[in-house]
């Protein structure tokens, strides 16, 4: 096996010298033309129209050959690491726990993980658009549907994941409680807005604006708001102090050293906050196993540290037929 691969190594490398021989020669033969159509050199720089289209040319052959060199000097490679690494896209509220898992399981297996958070909507479009992800996290069940949709999903591999809370948090010293009413919001927030994430697409933000429209608060609140576009960006405005306040998940008020928990938000005051996971269709053959990690005792362990709850499978197989 390591012969072969050496061997296969150095044939790459003869036919990328023996392909920029060529291509170099090409370049040479061209400038060659080109120069050979004119009588003086200053005829190149007298005439614009030629001079241009001469260099526009000259550009795109350099450019073309240098991306056709890159591609195939990485050929070699590409089909063995894709094989072995894993790319999980997750929503930016798994970041703290899904980092120490992914490093167990690097631990144990010496395998490669490479994990790349954002909002659950913006990583559901990037699988729509094609990216090659192995695992997708959501942070609801309505993008990883939009996911499934778009027929990105091995929907034999779905199921919920974990659950988390909504709570209230704050950087400051002089606000220690907020209450759920108008005139605590108003107090605490001053002359500030309070940072969640944005309503129209992030889950936490979703969440957070059907809970204040169920504790009555979102007309007086709305105008008093800084919209994020993730929850952890949500959570940095707190941290820097630049919102006095902020709604954001439990597992995030957890994980941040800078924020203290001011108030629950309650959890009848919005949909169930389920996370999803699931395996896409082009996933590697090295996913499966970190796949089957996520439910192992050391991956529970870890969740249950960052603030997430396990989901029961009867709650599981209720949400998921709503």
């Amino acid at each position: 096996m390591g012969n072969g691969q050496v061997n296969g190594v150095v044939a790459t490398e003869e036919f990328i010298w023996l392909s920029a021989r060529i291509i170099i020669r090409h370049i040479n033969k061209g400038l060659i033309r080109y120069l050979c159509r004119i009588d003086r050199w200053y005829d190149v720089l007298l005439n614009r129209a030629f001079y241009r289209e001469f260099m526009q040319r000259t550009f795109r052959v350099i450019v073309s050959t240098f991306f056709l060199l890159f591609s195939l000097l990485l050929s070699p490679f590409s089909h063995a690491n894709e094989r072995e690494r894993v790319l999980v896209f997750a929503a930016s509220s798994m970041t703290t726990a899904l980092d120490q898992i992914a490093q167990a399981y690097q631990k144990q297996t010496e395998r490669t993980v490479i994990l790349s958070y954002a909002s659950s909507s913006a990583l559901a479009r990037q699988l729509a658009y094609g990216a090659p992800a192995d695992i997708y996290v959501s942070a609801n069940e309505k993008w990883m549907d939009y996911a499934v949709d778009q027929a990105v999903i091995n929907a034999n591999t779905l199921s919920p994941w974990v659950s988390n809370a909504l709570v209230v948090v704050s950087a400051r010293d002089d606000i220690s409680q907020v209450n759920l009413d108008e005139a605590s919001f108003l107090h605490a927030i001053g002359n500030a807005r309070m940072a969640i994430a944005d309503p129209t697409h992030v889950p936490a933000g979703i969440y957070a604006k059907e809970s204040l429209e169920n504790l009555q608060l979102w007309s007086v609140l709305a105008n008093k708001l800084a919209y994020s576009n993730s929850v952890r960006a949500a959570l940095a405005l707190v941290e820097r102090k630049e919102a006095p306040i902020g709604i954001v998940y439990r597992s995030d008020a957890i994980a941040s050293k800078a924020v203290h928990v001011v108030a629950d938000v309650p959890d009848t005051s919005h949909a169930p906050i389920i996370f999803p996971k699931a395996m896409t269709k082009d996933a590697s053959e090295a996913a499966a196993q970190f796949f089957d990690f996520l439910s192992s005792d050391d991956a529970h362990r870890i969740l249950a540290e960052q603030g997430f709850n396990l989901v029961s499978s009867s709650l599981s197989d209720q949400e998921l037929t709503k």
